[in-house]
């Protein structure tokens, strides 16, 4: 018998979105380790009023390392104290945002802990946890079990329902932050740079409109007034972000973000395998696409075949006349 730990996620003083599908992974991964699940907060000031927001999941307690040397967000700095708490536990887990990609790998080389990434599903295994993971760009999903005392993994946000919450609220308690030391104790922050806008987070959001390199520099003037229409996330191919009509961290797909919302509009992509794997998961999905052969269409819940540069703006004007009729 054992528990599960979860690193929760901050942003903006507040528990990240993405955490809820760490928070699922970890409950179906104590049922089979016949325990129950905490959740680790970590961060600067403040980290102890955004664990509230954690309270509600039916984790066993919600420990908080709240310490002025944990403000800024270094790998070097977090991983010392997410490996002292996590010591007593059989699996700690995170999102597979960038912030659990970069952060669980060290804090399993401090451990000397084995290390599952990007799981799509646990099961039982013997009384062991089965991880599925995803393969040959998501064509492919394989099975695999760790063999070390503690166990860590990340879970692929797609692949797990936010965790809803279940009533009551879990006991917050103070854990002791622990300092880096040898080579991480001069690893220091410099700065963030970030792209900032009112529109949601590509990762959280449940509408996201996707564009393609044949929109070219036309990218930001076509697709703009339909994500404005319906609130929607704005992301692209890696095609598109390669070619510099959509900067990089809008790309979604194998290698830019995998995102699972509730209504996907592809726009001029064909549906490269690679992008298909980071938005698969989606629950509808829609292609614009001139080209019939097109392999969108082969996972499209709904295709056009159109001249998007007509198609789109028509479809946005669609919009319009139905939200100004009620």
């Amino acid at each position: 018998m054992a528990d599960v730990l979860v690193v929760a996620e901050l942003a903006d003083g507040q528990i990240r979105k993405t955490t809820l599908s760490a928070i699922t992974m970890a409950k179906a991964a104590a049922a089979v380790l016949g325990g129950g699940f905490d959740i680790l907060v970590i961060g600067g000031p403040g980290a102890k009023a955004a664990a509230a927001g954690a309270t509600a999941f039916g984790a066993g307690k919600v420990l908080v390392a709240e310490d002025a040397g944990l403000t800024d967000y270094v790998a070097e700095r977090y991983a010392p104290t997410v490996a002292d708490v996590g010591k007593g536990y059989g699996l700690i887990c995170a999102t597979a945002s960038s912030y659990g990609k970069d952060l669980i790998p060290r804090v399993a080389g401090r451990l000397e802990a084995a290390f599952a990434g990007d799981c799509a599903g646990v099961s039982d295994a013997g009384g062991k946890i089965a991880y599925k993971r995803p393969m040959f760009a998501g064509n492919a999903f394989g099975t695999c079990t760790l063999n070390t005392a503690i166990q860590t993994a990340t879970a692929r946000q797609s692949e797990f329902e936010p965790a809803a919450e279940s009533g009551g609220a879990s006991p917050i308690s103070d854990v002791t932050a622990t300092a880096p030391s040898g080579a991480a104790e001069r690893v220091e922050f410099v700065s963030l740079e970030q792209v900032k806008s009112e529109r949601p987070e590509l990762g959280e959001a449940s509408t996201v409109v996707s564009g393609g390199r044949a929109l070219k520099e036309e990218f930001f003037k076509v697709l703009e007034p339909l994500v404005d229409v319906l609130g929607s996330a704005l992301g692209a191919s890696r095609a598109a972000c390669d070619a510099g009509y959509a900067p990089g961290d809008y790309q979604v797909g194998q290698t830019g973000k995998i995102v699972a919302p509730d209504l996907y509009f592809a726009i001029g992509i064909s549906g490269a395998i690679q992008h298909v794997a980071g938005m698969k998961s989606s629950k509808t999905i829609v292609a614009i696409n001139k080209d019939p052969d097109a392999p969108i269409f082969q996972i499209a819940d709904y295709g056009l075949v159109a001249d998007l540069f007509q198609a789109v703006p028509e479809l946005v004007e669609a919009l319009k006349a139905k939200k100004a009729a009620g």
